[in-house]
């Protein structure tokens, strides 16, 4: 082969690349199947819990790809559904009344209830990047009857068992308030808890939950040794996506990769709707 056959077809491995990173692995959704024991068997059948997070409607993250994930979830026929924020990452560029009609196609057929994230108004999306104003996005939510878990908790019956399934504020926008969270929630009940960031696991550490769901990576959009760990936006690299036991806890977190991104790119690392199955 000369070397002008060798530039040819480096050119077309590389442009091959960039177009499964940036128009193919984006909208290539995956949907992750994961099997929880933290009822100790007592439900007459699993719950089954589907969480979305990290949709980041906006100019990279289009209405197909969010709606199309809402269709796979509705196809796993979930107890209930779980969203762990950043619906947008500036909702100045989005309608956010196409963002309500989305959530509602989920909200109309099975329970579901939400945390926010740092790009969905407060502190951390005033002063950095993310909405300003944090009534847009609560408004949306409300509008599509989606129940917002912000530092509260609420006794769900599901399949002949009784949880709680509680959330907090975002912790970069410095919104966790654990006291208003948990002090419903008697001494021994089994505990779901959404917190959009998985670092939020340690200003928790004391309070009783049995399984985090957290989102906020995207997986660090990508898997590559090295640059996963430095691009995730997390303390702990040891969270970074999948279900992870805490083990000086004795706790498990689940981090969802996300359905949507920022910057339009992922490399080995594919948007994710996840299944859980609680036993």
């Amino acid at each position: 082969m000369n070397r002008r056959s060798v530039l040819k077809w480096g050119g077309i491995a590389a442009g091959a690349a960039v177009a499964d990173v940036v128009a193919v692995e984006p909208r290539w959704l995956s949907v992750e199947q994961k099997r929880i024991s933290i009822f100790g068997g007592k439900f007459q059948k699993p719950v089954r819990l589907v969480q979305l997070s990290d949709l980041h409607f906006s100019w990279c993250v289009g209405e197909a790809l969010i709606r199309r994930s809402i269709r796979e979830a509705m196809e796993q026929k979930p107890d209930i559904v779980c969203l762990t924020g950043d619906f947008v990452t500036g909702a100045s560029e989005v309608d956010m009344a196409i963002l309500a009609d989305l959530l509602g196609e989920l909200s109309r057929r099975v329970p579901t209830y939400a945390v926010k994230g740092n790009h969905d108004g407060g502190s951390w999306a005033r002063n950095y990047m993310g909405e300003k104003d944090e009534t847009r996005v609560e408004g949306a939510l409300q509008k599509a009857g989606v129940v917002l878990m912000k530092n509260r908790s609420e006794l769900l019956r599901h399949n002949g068992g009784e949880f709680w399934l509680a959330g907090v504020g975002d912790l970069w926008s410095e919104d966790v308030n654990a006291y208003s969270t948990f002090r419903p929630i008697p001494p021994g009940e089994r505990v779901v808890l959404m917190a959009h960031n998985p670092d939020t696991k340690d200003m928790l550490r004391r309070e009783s939950w049995d399984l985090m769901l957290s989102g906020h990576t995207h997986g660090a959009q990508n898997s590559i040794p090295g640059l996963r760990e430095r691009f995730a936006p997390v303390r702990d690299k040891r969270f970074i996506d999948g279900l992870v036991r805490w083990e000086e806890a004795e706790r498990w977190i689940h981090v969802n990769r996300g359905v949507g991104n920022l910057m339009g790119v992922r490399v080995v690392c594919r948007p994710e709707v996840s299944v859980l199955e609680l036993v």
